[in-house]
C-alpha cells in the first residue's frame, strides 16, 4: 500500500480526499465552545488537509500552523483561508520531520484523520514528534479513529492503544467516545486531550 506524499498528493489531485468533511469536525466545533475549550495559544495541525481545523482555530483566537506533505492540500487551504480573511500559516512539510526545526514551538498539537492515515509502524514516532514540537505543560487535542479498519487507511485503533502509545509522554486529561461525530463515523471516533508529561 502506498503511504507516500505522492499518492496522497494524487488523491487531492484526483478528487479523492473522501476523508475531507469539507467543514471543521463537530466533535471540535462542540469542544472550543463548551467549558473544557483549551486556552488560546500557538496551536500545529498534523496532517492538516485542506485546513478545516485549522481554520475553526483559527477563528476562535488561536495562532495556527498547518502542516501537510500534500502540495495540493496546502495550496487549497492557503487559498480558503485567504477568502476568509484568516491569519493561518500553512507549510509543505512531513510531519516527522518537524522535531528539528519546531522543539518546543508549540502551546498545542491537533489531531484529526492524520494518525490514522499514516503507517502503523510510525505511531511510536508520531508520539514522539507531537511531544517534542509541544511546549512544556503544552497539549495535544486528538480526534482518534477508534474504528475495527485494519488493512487500509483510516487505520483504527483499540483506545486502549492509543492510551498504551501517549501515557509515557501524556497525561490524560480527556479521553471519551465522541457522541457528536459525523452519521458516517458515529461509534468510530475518541475525543482526547492529553497533556505533556513533565520531566
Amino acid at each position: 500500500m502506498d503511504l507516500s506524499a505522492e499518492a496522497w498528493e494524487k488523491k487531492y489531485r484526483e478528487g479523492q480526499a473522501r476523508w475531507d468533511l469539507g467543514c471543521p469536525a463537530p466533535p471540535l466545533i462542540n469542544l472550543l465552545a463548551s467549558e473544557r475549550a483549551p486556552k488560546a495559544g500557538r496551536l500545529a495541525v498534523l496532517g492538516c488537509g485542506s485546513g478545516q481545523d485549522a481554520m475553526l482555530f483559527a477563528s476562535a483566537g488561536f495562532e495556527v500552523v498547518g502542516f501537510d506533505f500534500a502540495p495540493t492540500a496546502v495550496e487549497r487551504a492557503r487559498a480558503t483561508a485567504k477568502a476568509r480573511n484568516l491569519n493561518v500559516l500553512f507549510l509543505q512539510r512531513n510531519i516527522f520531520d518537524l522535531g528539528a526545526d519546531f522543539a518546543d514551538c508549540f502551546d498545542l498539537v491537533l489531531e484529526h484523520t492524520c494518525f490514522c492515515a499514516i503507517d502503523p509502524g510510525l505511531r511510536q514516532q508520531y508520539v514522539q514528534t507531537a511531544a517534542k514540537i509541544l511546549r512544556p505543560s503544552g497539549c495535544l487535542i486528538a480526534l482518534f479513529n477508534t474504528s475495527n479498519q485494519l488493512d487500509r487507511p483510516p487505520f483504527g485503533i483499540k483506545p486502549k492503544t492509543i492510551l498504551d502509545l501517549f501515557s509515557p509522554y501524556f497525561e490524560v486529561i480527556l479521553f471519551q467516545p465522541a457522541t457528536d461525530s459525523i452519521a458516517s463515523r458515529q461509534g468510530r471516533e475518541h475525543l482526547a486531550i492529553f497533556q505533556v508529561r513533565s520531566n
